[in-house]
C-alpha cells in the first residue's frame, strides 16, 4: 500500500513538474472558456436564437446554432488530444529513459505499478474538470441562501468531509497507507450518506439551494464525462506501453481514441432506428452525450462501453508489462 501510493504522489506530482501537464491543463482551458462563453451568448439570447440543454453546447452535441455544432467537432477532436497528452509519458518515457527496468525489479507488482499510474492520470484529469465547475452556477441558474440549521444528517456530511480532508493530508505526508484509506472510506461514506439524507430527509437545511434551470443534465453530464475519460485514459495507458517515444505514444493515443469519436460523423448516412444506427451510437462517444448525457439521460449501454473498455486497456497494460518483465 505505501509503495503504491508513492508511486501515485511521485507520477501525480510530475504533471506539474514538466511541461505536459501544463500544455493539458492550458489547452483544456481555453477550449472550455470558449464553449462557456459561447454558453453563456445563447442562454442570453431570446426566442429561437437560443439554447435548450447549455450542456449540450459544453460537451459539442447541439445542432443549432451552427456555431454550436461547429464548437461540438472542434471539443470532440482535441478530447482525445487532451487525454493522449495526459497519458503519453507514463509508462513511454520510463522506457526511453530506462527507468522502467528499475520500477519492474522493485518489490512492487505490476498490476500495482499500472494502478498507481491510471490514478494518477485520472486525479489530473479530475482536477482538469474541477476547474469547470465555476461555470455550474450559470448553466443551472444556482440561488443559494444561507440558513444555518444543523440537523444530525447535515452533522454527518461536515464529518464526513473532514475525514476526507484529512485522508488527503495523510496521504500527501506519507501517513500510514491503511489509515489513510480507512479515513477516505470512512469519510465518503459519511458524506455521501449524510448529504443525501440531508438534502431528502431533512426540512430544514443548512444551505437552501434553488435552479432555475434544471440540473440533472449538469450531473449526468458531468457523470458522462468523468467515465468517458476514464476509458480514453486507460486506452492512453496501454499505448504507453507499447512504444519509447511519448510523441509516439502521443499519436497513437490520438488516432485510437477518435475511433470512438468520428463514428459520430456517420450518422447522417444511416438510417435513424436502423441496426447500423444503433451500432455507431454504441461506439461514438459523441453521440452519448448528444442524445443521452446533456439531455439529463442515463443509459446504461455507454456506461457498459466505458467501464469495461477501461478494464480491459488496463488489463492488457498489466499482460504488456509482464510479457516485458520475462523477456
Amino acid at each position: 500500500m505505501r509503495a503504491t501510493c508513492s508511486l501515485i504522489r511521485r507520477e501525480f506530482a510530475a504533471y506539474f513538474t514538466g511541461p505536459i501537464g501544463y500544455v493539458a491543463l492550458f489547452g483544456f482551458l481555453v477550449l472550455n472558456g470558449l464553449l462557456f462563453w459561447l454558453v453563456v451568448g445563447l442562454l442570453t439570447e431570446k426566442g429561437p436564437q437560443g439554447v435548450e440543454y447549455p450542456m449540450q453546447v459544453m460537451l459539442g452535441g447541439a445542432e443549432n446554432p451552427p456555431g454550436a455544432l461547429v464548437a461540438g467537432v472542434l471539443f470532440w477532436g482535441l478530447f482525445p488530444a487532451v487525454t493522449g497528452i495526459i497519458t503519453s509519458r507514463l509508462i513511454a518515457e520510463e522506457r526511453g529513459s530506462g527507468t522502467l527496468e528499475s520500477l519492474l525489479t522493485a518489490p512492487i507488482r505490476d498490476w500495482q505499478v499500472v494502478l498507481a499510474k491510471f490514478v494518477a492520470c485520472f486525479a489530473f484529469y479530475l482536477l482538469l474538470w474541477a476547474t469547470t465547475l465555476v461555470y455550474v452556477p450559470v448553466l443551472a441558474d444556482l440561488r443559494a441562501e444561507w440558513q444555518g440549521n444543523f440537523t444530525l444528517y447535515s452533522v454527518m456530511l461536515l464529518v464526513g468531509i473532514f475525514l476526507l480532508v484529512s485522508a488527503k493530508l495523510g496521504f500527501w505526508f506519507e501517513s500510514n497507507g491503511w489509515l489513510v484509506l480507512l479515513f477516505g472510506l470512512l469519510g465518503l461514506g459519511l458524506a455521501g450518506a449524510g448529504g443525501y439524507l440531508h438534502a431528502t430527509k431533512d426540512a430544514r437545511h443548512l444551505v437552501h439551494i434553488t435552479a432555475n434551470i434544471d440540473p440533472m443534465p449538469v450531473l449526468t453530464s458531468y457523470l458522462g464525462v468523468v467515465l468517458a475519460g476514464a476509458m480514453f485514459l486507460a486506452l492512453g495507458l496501454l499505448v504507453s506501453s507499447w512504444v519509447k517515444s511519448q510523441l509516439v505514444a502521443w499519436m497513437l493515443s490520438l488516432l485510437l481514441g477518435l475511433g470512438f469519436v468520428l463514428p459520430a460523423a456517420l450518422r447522417w448516412q444511416v438510417d435513424s432506428g436502423s441496426q447500423w444506427d444503433a451500432l455507431l451510437y454504441y461506439v461514438s462517444v459523441p453521440e452519448h452525450f448528444r442524445r443521452d448525457f446533456t439531455r439529463g439521460v442515463i443509459d446504461t449501454r455507454p456506461l457498459v462501453l466505458y467501464v469495461t473498455a477501461t478494464l480491459c486497456c488496463l488489463y492488457l497494460t498489466v499482460r504488456a508489462l509482464e510479457a516485458r518483465r520475462l523477456r
